[in-house]
């Protein structure tokens, strides 16, 4: 685990004893200090031990100057933007740091700076054919172990909290968001599909997501220990960082497709093409915590009014203001329909018994679900590559023909 790797995990570890201990719930705060410099204890891993130095002392001073009304409430939209900012600047940093040791390994000059291995998040195939290895055959690789453990850790998110992991941590989502502000500057009108082809429209990533399934799924038991110690295997991180790189044609035509849906509709890669989106969508289901309304609060039912201030909020179209309880596979549990209702009981996320998760309650369930797990691997020692450098820069000399 690299230094930048060991801040952004003890980061989000003291803003939950952060949001714990302003929240109320002491216990939860003391709990997950207890959890950082135990992990620093058992690891005795440099790194981790000054990302919690400097984390530490960060949360400390935000918390003695932060105003009084920031203490007590962190108002719902500041909340969601400021934590899918903060980690899509640790995933730009980690970008540029594993650019600078593949630049090392191609030059053939062995990297004075780590590989970080969190990288192996966006190999999800490996991290698949891994899970699988794992449940199947009991064999645990060792050459993208993180692979699998930020696969279960996305996953995990799912059943927890519904597509929390969208909605509130996922760079992508963060630049579609983007995209489609700036065509609204210059292109006011909404370009939403018809009804009649939306839906349609959105079962392809479904389909993208059976094509994944089918190359995990598909792949004989027996050859998974072969693939996993073969040489594609070793460098498929490299192999994927090439492929964006250098793109053909074709890869510069998927690229504009997905620039262009994330500007012509509001969450449209999310909404059409991404199949971790299709698959969260289905693990959502299974979540407990979903969008409720409360029909005694509610200013439709309670006082006879017309609202869809709700409505109106959702970036997905959810049709929220006549619904108790959103089961939708597009809700991202972003929790805009909740911040923009006038009334704070009659909407809410929460649990079928009546039982509300506040919108920093959901913040730390996700963090938990992301940063926790890797945290557990590493200390179990399953999460860095085991693949020595001189093999990689040995490989990488020769990508262009390292095959399946």
């Amino acid at each position: 685990m690299t230094f930048i790797e060991s801040l952004t995990l003890m980061l989000a570890l003291m803003y939950i004893a952060s949001l714990s201990y302003w929240s109320g719930k002491k216990w939860g705060a003391v709990a997950t200090l207890l959890l950082s410099v135990g992990a620093v204890a058992i690891s005795l891993y440099w790194p981790l031990a000054l990302a919690l130095a400097i984390a530490l002392p960060l949360c400390l001073i935000a918390n003695k100057f932060a105003p009084e009304e920031l203490k007590g409430e962190i108002k719902i939209n500041t909340l969601r933007e400021g934590c899918q900012h903060l980690l899509a600047l640790s995933l730009f940093i980690v970008a540029i740091q594993y650019c600078i040791n593949a630049i090392q390994l191609k030059q053939g000059i062995v990297p004075w700076l780590m590989r970080p291995d969190v990288a192996d998040a966006f190999l999800p195939i490996a991290g698949g054919i891994e899970l699988k290895a794992i449940l199947a055959l009991n064999l645990w690789d060792q050459t993208h172990p993180a692979a699998a453990v930020m696969l279960a850790a996305v996953l995990l998110t799912g059943l927890l909290c519904k597509r929390a992991f969208c909605g509130w941590a996922c760079p992508l989502g963060l630049a579609g968001e983007y995209l489609y502000a700036l065509r609204k500057r210059f292109i006011k009108a909404e370009l939403a599909p018809p009804a009649w082809l939306d839906w349609p429209l959105r079962m392809l990533k479904y389909l993208l997501l059976l094509a994944l399934f089918y190359i995990v799924i598909g792949m004989p038991s027996e050859s998974i220990p072969y693939y996993l110690q073969g040489n594609y295997h070793k460098i498929a991180d490299l192999k994927m960082a090439l492929f964006f790189v250098t793109p053909g044609l074709i890869t510069l035509a998927c690229f504009a497709l997905i620039l262009a849906l994330a500007a012509w509709r509001r969450q449209g890669f999310c909404r059409y093409l991404c199949p971790y989106g299709a698959m969260l969508g289905i693990l959502s289901f299974a979540s407990p915590l979903k969008i409720r309304r409360d029909t005694q609060h509610c200013l439709i039912e309670a006082k006879g009014m017309k609202c869809d201030k709700c409505t109106r909020a959702c970036p997905a179209n959810i049709i929220v203001h006549t619904k108790t309880t959103v089961r939708s596979d597009e809700c991202q549990a972003c929790m805009r329909c909740v911040a923009a209702c006038p009334k704070s009981a009659a909407l809410g996320f929460g649990l079928k018994s009546g039982h509300r998760v506040s919108h920093k309650g959901l913040l730390v369930l996700l963090l938990l679900a992301l940063f926790a797990l890797p945290l557990g691997a590493y200390l179990a020692g399953f999460w860095h590559s085991q693949t020595p450098d001189s093999i990689r820069m040995e490989l990488i000399q020769v990508i262009d023909r390292v095959g399946h």
